[in-house]
């Protein structure tokens, strides 16, 4: 995987004295410190995790995408002079608690960035599971996948001990359809499930993660159950079941898709003695509110324009950070569009729009 088309054949591009700081080293962020190394600037990339990558190191599995290419691209980074500083967290005030901070062993406030930087990317993706809000999600046995997967990968990867991966039962049910829905079902098929069922409110045909691949993971035996919707977990202390309601379908949502209508009295039962939530994620930048004049959504997401600028001069956002949860090409896309916005405002080519008055906090 290339994190930019640019050729090796490149000229060698006229060293800058500008400095660039890159916050996460997912797509986004390797792809915009690949295509700011080019054009001569001094690039410092700061990384939560023991190893570049974001999610395609830590999370998607390596018959998705094997993880020495991922490996031998962040090496071709490094050899172009990219400066990597691994197991670092980069906070605001609140500081925003997301998946994997175990691993950190060093924090630096926002503000030295700031002072020591002629431009910041904020490139930290959506690293927070998206609660489901129903009675019972606090039992025992309940995951997310974001977290699973997290665990189960690092695991791997000699990060966090064998112990630290979820323990998964005899029968799980796996809610939701994309991508991470089924990577979970096959990784709790491999750690021994004797049932995997995957659980979805539309149909087959409109699962994020394509026909295909519901039809692939069918093959090996997982069950998919569409138009249903959980509306409680059920156990004492352990999950037990999940009453479920049926679904119908009507008229299309803001995304396009039919949206899901709840069945009155259509209400069952389903025993199952795991369950992961892959309902998807939010995004996660360094603060949970606006910070130093910068705009946060309500959402998570970090409010940029069409060039990636914040309401903050200098600094840029780019990838799940401004988007939510999307593909690794689209992540990959932004970045190198706020590279080359980034280029374009180090070297004088706009003016930054006029700031807004935000709450700012050290």
């Amino acid at each position: 995987m290339k994190f930019t088309d640019i050729h090796e054949s490149s000229p060698k591009p006229e060293e800058s004295d500008k400095r660039i700081a890159i916050i996460g080293s997912g797509p986004a962020g390797l792809a915009a410190a690949r295509h700011l190394i080019s054009k001569g600037y001094e690039v410092h990339v700061y990384e939560r995790l023991p190893e570049p990558g974001g999610m395609l190191l830590f999370t998607i599995p390596s018959h998705r995408l094997p993880k020495e290419r991922i490996r031998e691209n962040v090496k071709e980074l490094v050899g172009l002079g990219i400066k990597f500083y691994l197991r670092t967290k980069i906070i605001g005030k609140p500081e925003p608690l997301v998946e994997g901070d175990e691993l950190v062993r060093r924090k630096i406030k926002f503000n030295r960035l700031l002072d020591s930087y002629d431009a910041i990317l904020i490139a930290t993706g959506a690293w927070r599971s998206r609660r489901l809000g129903i009675p019972g999600e606090h039992l025992d046995g309940i995951y997310y996948a974001l977290d699973y997967l997290f665990k189960v990968r690092s695991s791997e990867l000699g990060y966090l001990p064998n112990e630290d991966v979820p323990p998964i039962g005899r029968r799980v049910a796996v809610i939701g359809a994309g991508l991470a829905a089924i990577d979970a079902a096959e990784e709790a098929l491999r750690q021994g499930a004797e049932k995997v069922s995957i659980l979805y409110r539309r149909t087959i045909n409109e699962a994020p993660a394509g026909k295909h691949e519901i039809e692939r993971v069918m093959k090996k035996g997982i069950e998919f159950v569409e138009l249903v919707s959980p509306v409680e977990f059920i156990g004492i202390r352990k999950v037990e079941a999940i009453k479920l309601r049926r679904v119908r379908l009507g008229a299309p949502d803001e995304t396009g898709r039919p949206k899901p209508e709840l069945i009155p009295g259509s209400d069952f039962i389903m025993k199952f003695d795991t369950v992961i939530l892959a309902i998807g994620e939010v995004a996660t930048p360094p603060f949970i509110s606006d910070y130093k004049g910068i705009k946060v959504m309500s959402d998570g997401r970090i409010q940029v324009d069409n060039k990636y600028r914040t309401t903050k001069e200098g600094v840029f956002a780019a990838g799940d950070v401004v988007t939510g949860p999307s593909r690794v090409g689209l992540a990959i896309k932004s970045g190198i569009e706020a590279a080359n916005a980034i280029d374009d405002y180090l070297n004088g080519k706009f003016e930054w729009p006029k700031p807004q008055k935000h709450n700012s906090e050290d």
